[in-house]
């Protein structure tokens, strides 16, 4: 399976990939070192492969899966789920891509257990996995992306976004903030449901402390009269 060129880096990006300049990038350019690929309109551009190259990892008889993964925030939205993966098996086919693996996942971005996205992170560190392709970045994480994606790069496992959309750091911010917002809301609602239940259990731990503070008012006056006799 030959995944090359799917996943491009900016000259910015794969500079800090490889934990060097932009300027030693330009540098290694000019004499050959680490040649870039252009795009039509000359701009500078790499590859996961050359990454791979440049740290001297063998790709080839790489027999790791290929996986697609796709989730949504409840099992209300199978709908979304079911138009993901048909939208990534057709990103695949037109690539001529054999997907070994596909995960369907149901979770908030911001939940951590999800049952798919733990089985994704230990096949990761066991070295089964060589592609993870989605449609968006937040399909796999809402915060920390970064982190996720050079977890992955240490076992030598990529990620490739179809829908990369560019979004500006204000844009950015507010979708995050909608995130949160989202969580605490379900977790208001949620904490609804048990309204009723916490007045009823409040209610019954009032009748306790009434309850204990007669029998302690009954117990005193009962040694009181004892005294007195």
């Amino acid at each position: 399976m030959n995944t090359s060129n799917i996943t491009n880096y900016k000259p910015k990006d794969f500079a800090e990939l490889l934990g060097v300049s932009v300027k030693t990038l330009q540098r290694w350019d000019r004499e050959g070192t680490l040649k870039a690929n252009r795009t039509p309109t000359d701009r500078r551009y790499y590859t996961y492969d050359q990454y791979l190259q440049f740290k001297g990892i063998n790709t080839e008889n790489d027999n790791r899966q290929t996986v697609i993964y796709a989730r949504v925030s409840t099992r209300n939205q199978k709908d979304d789920l079911q138009n993901q993966v048909s939208f990534l098996r057709q990103f695949c086919n037109a690539k001529g891509i054999i997907v070994d693996q596909c995960m369907e996942d149901y979770g908030s971005g911001l939940n951590y257990n999800r049952k798919k996205w733990n089985e994704l992170l230990d096949e990761v560190m066991e070295e089964k996995i060589k592609v993870i392709i989605v449609t968006h970045r937040d399909r796999l994480i809402r915060f920390g992306y970064d982190w996720f994606e050079k977890f992955c790069i240490k076992f030598n496992t990529t990620i490739v976004i179809v829908n990369n959309e560019e979004r500006s750091p204000q844009e950015e911010l507010v979708q995050d903030l909608v995130s949160i917002l989202h969580v605490f809301s379900c977790r208001l609602c949620g904490l609804r449901k048990y309204k009723k239940q916490i007045e009823r259990d409040e209610k019954i731990a009032k009748e306790l402390q009434d309850g204990n503070k007669s029998n302690r008012r009954t117990e005193s006056q009962d040694t009181k009269d004892d005294r007195n006799l």
